[in-house]
């Protein structure tokens, strides 16, 4: 039973950042770079099935190690979170810094350690908020924060420190909340801008 609930919150994850990902094509065409969206939800997808890839080498346990599978997950973390941040940036040299960012990310995870590409992934995460929040200063944008970094980093931190698999089954569902803040912002703000 267990085991079921634990693959249903990591499918879920999966699963709705693409069907987002694909409903997003040649939408939200009010946003200067709108065809990297559905890139960035894509991408976010993509990092949820290479963490699912990647379990499957530990049976399902959480183990804080380095791999192909979790180099893919930090990867396509970063591009799909670096996409929808640039999708809303006009100034080419802060879009060029943005995906330069990324690529230290993806890079770092090999070159040195998971804890520099993390710290990548927390420079990454800032632009966003700011970008979006100086886009869209829609309050509903908060959930991306909240679910998308405190949550699942307070869950991650659990589950590190504990060994306990159950904060494993709150990960999947906290990161897929705020990937649907994302599409709830932009949706909401096609409303405003048309």
């Amino acid at each position: 039973m267990f085991f079921s609930i634990l693959l249903l919150a990591h499918f879920q994850a999966a699963v709705i950042p693409i069907v987002l990902g694909i409903k997003s094509i040649n939408k939200f065409k009010h946003i200067s770079k709108y065809k990297l969206i559905p890139f960035g939800f894509i991408f976010l997808g993509l990092a949820a099935i290479s963490e699912m890839i990647d379990h499957t080498q530990t049976y399902w346990i959480y183990v804080d190690h380095s791999s192909l599978f979790n180099w893919l997950f930090y990867s396509f973390l970063s591009l799909g979170l670096t996409c929808l941040s640039t999708s809303v940036i006009k100034n080419k040299f802060i879009q060029k810094t943005n995906f330069c960012i990324s690529l230290c990310s993806i890079i770092s995870y090999f070159l040195f350690n998971k804890t520099i590409t993390l710290l990548f992934q927390i420079i990454i995460s800032i632009f966003l908020i700011i970008n979006w929040q100086r886009t869209f200063k829609d309050w509903l944008f908060i959930l991306y924060p909240l679910f998308g970094i405190v949550f699942t980093t307070f869950f991650g931190t659990n589950l590190s420190t504990s060994g306990n698999q159950f904060w494993h089954i709150l990960i999947g569902p906290s990161a897929t909340i705020s990937v649907l803040s994302f599409y709830l912002v932009l949706k909401r703000s096609s409303k405003k801008f048309t």
